[in-house]
């Protein structure tokens, strides 16, 4: 992430928050080799203490998991490219706008019985975002079905020891200047450039 002091004011809560709503990030931790990586939802809890989430048994990194082990989530917001020519001032530079949040601690496997109940806390925070529509649940699956398919997954938690954020949003510019760059980047390029927009507006 952006070491810039200016990108890094944000308080802890508003990294938790963040990383709450979005839950889904790439998990990291060391191998022999390369860093093994997974892409993963997770469930932090409010104080953003604790991550819970499952991986597929298969994963390597199960194979890892013999013990604790350290690992990092990082979590990944809007971005976008910033062309010079919107800020409206001369002698400028291209950047990346983005947001980002990292989760640093241990993560562990957990006893199988427990699978069940983090299937249907997943499943529940999930789907209260598609309402009217009737929630979905883990009982409208046939036994057989939803025991074959929690077999082949594993139930995991981390505790949380750090967590790092990143708001790139042009606060190091002046405010009419990012305010102008803010009106051009959602016709640009990135990932929820409009969402990335309105963050600069109020950076």
């Amino acid at each position: 992430m952006h070491p810039n002091p200016a990108y890094r004011a944000e308080d802890k809560a508003r990294h938790i928050e963040f990383a709450r709503d979005r839950a889904f990030g790439v998990l990291a931790i060391s191998g022999d080799g390369a860093p093994l990586i997974s892409h993963v939802p997770f469930l932090l809890s409010e104080d953003g203490a604790v991550a819970d989430l499952h991986l597929v048994r298969s994963n390597p990194i199960v194979r890892v998991l013999q013990g604790p082990k350290e690992v990092r989530i990082a979590v990944q917001g809007p971005d976008g490219y910033i062309s010079p020519d919107w800020y409206g001032v001369a002698d400028q530079v291209p950047t990346w706008n983005y947001v980002a949040v990292h989760l640093t601690g241990t993560l562990e496997l957990r006893p199988q019985d427990e699978l069940r109940e983090l299937l249907d806390r997943q499943s529940a925070f999930y789907e209260k975002r598609l309402l009217p529509k009737a929630p979905w649940v883990t009982g409208k699956m046939s036994d057989d079905a939803l025991a074959r398919m929690m077999r082949m997954i594993v139930p995991c938690r981390m505790q949380v020891e750090d967590i790092q954020g990143t708001w790139k949003l042009g606060q190091n510019k002046p405010d009419d200047v990012r305010i102008a760059a803010a009106d051009q980047v959602a016709s640009g390029f990135g990932n929820e450039t409009g969402q990335l927009a309105a963050l600069m507006h109020k950076a």
